[in-house]
């Protein structure tokens, strides 16, 4: 065969080739969800042999050099060692995570109405009838909040305890709330529905009798600065709850148990997310939060920064990578 007849045969799947190696280089995550992946092995070893041909047929040097350097790519490229594991948990956090978020956002909303919504309204009724907060709490549980968030406690939100000992209790309390969170939307979703409703009248309450008794500055002090990581992360808890507890009432034109199956391993990654969020709450809540000598302007101006930094991190992080898709 003529070289004219075998770069005309062969130049379009060179070009593809060459394309999806620099690709990989530079958005590995896009490059590996093409089709083109999956045919990367078959295809790198016709090259190798259209290689071997032209040196063979005596084909130009132009043509033998642009077969090796894409030969020498696709190389570097099948036998490189794997990412270490902090990169894929970076890539991950940065962008997968955010990435699902969106993807699920009806069921983030709804997750986000069913906390708030019942917060909002019983901090509300507090302000109007103080009286109520006996009904959602025992006077040994409102006497705690307000030893919390007395305004001469040097501590913010906290009776005792060491920073570490701390660390260790808000992780258990808030991983543990979120796991309730997910998984009680094996319920048909119901679950989900009661937990964050309940969790909305508690946050609700304990803000609404704190700022009726004269102590919400102390409180909206302390909360400020992790609520951006928790509330979020809880929400986002119950929002992969709902989605779980939806595949089982309408998969749609899936079979049960695999839109159960799928439903599942989205569940499974947007609370592994979630929990790392409350990791950083948490330490942010020990370290942080509980110091009452700083001055507002720090307080308020970190805890927006905080919420900020969350809302840009989940609205537009693995943006590129869906541009690209």
């Amino acid at each position: 065969m003529k070289q004219q007849q075998f770069v005309a045969l062969h130049a379009e799947e060179w070009d593809a080739l060459r394309f999806w190696l620099a690709q990989l280089d530079r958005q590995p995550q896009v490059a590996m969800r093409s089709e083109r992946a999956l045919d990367f092995p078959a295809s790198y070893r016709r090259v190798c042999h259209h290689l071997a041909l032209a040196q063979a047929r005596g084909y130009s040097r132009e043509v033998i050099t642009q077969l090796q350097q894409i030969v020498q790519m696709g190389h570097r490229q099948l036998y490189r060692p794997p990412a270490p594991r902090w990169h894929k948990v970076a890539i991950f956090l940065l962008s997968d995570f955010p990435r699902l978020v969106r993807e699920q956002w009806r069921c983030m909303l709804a997750a986000t109405i069913l906390l708030y919504v019942p917060a909002i309204v019983t901090y509300v009724l507090l302000q109007w009838r103080p009286e109520l907060a006996h009904s959602l709490f025992s006077a040994t549980q409102l006497s705690t909040f307000e030893k919390m968030y007395d305004p001469a406690n040097v501590n913010l939100g906290r009776s005792s305890g060491t920073d570490l000992q701390m660390f260790g209790h808000y992780v258990m309390n808030n991983v543990s709330i979120a796991f309730r969170t997910f998984a009680s939307g094996l319920l048909f979703g119901v679950g989900a529905v009661y937990v964050l409703t309940a969790n909305g009248v508690i946050i609700g309450g304990v803000a609404g009798h704190l700022n009726a008794i004269g102590y919400g500055a102390p409180f909206w002090r302390f909360v400020v600065g992790h609520s951006g990581f928790e509330l979020t992360a809880m929400v986002i808890a119950g929002g992969a709850g709902l989605q779980f507890g939806l595949s089982l009432l309408a998969p749609g034109r899936l079979r049960r148990e695999t839109a159960l199956r799928e439903a599942a391993w989205r569940g499974a990654q947007l609370a592994l997310g979630a929990f790392a969020m409350l990791l950083v709450a948490a330490f942010i809540e020990a370290y942080w939060s509980s110091i009452s000598a700083l001055p507002n302007i720090v307080k308020y101006g970190s805890g927006a920064a905080i919420w900020l930094l969350v809302l840009f991190w989940l609205v537009r992080g693995g943006r590129e990578s869906d541009h690209a898709a």
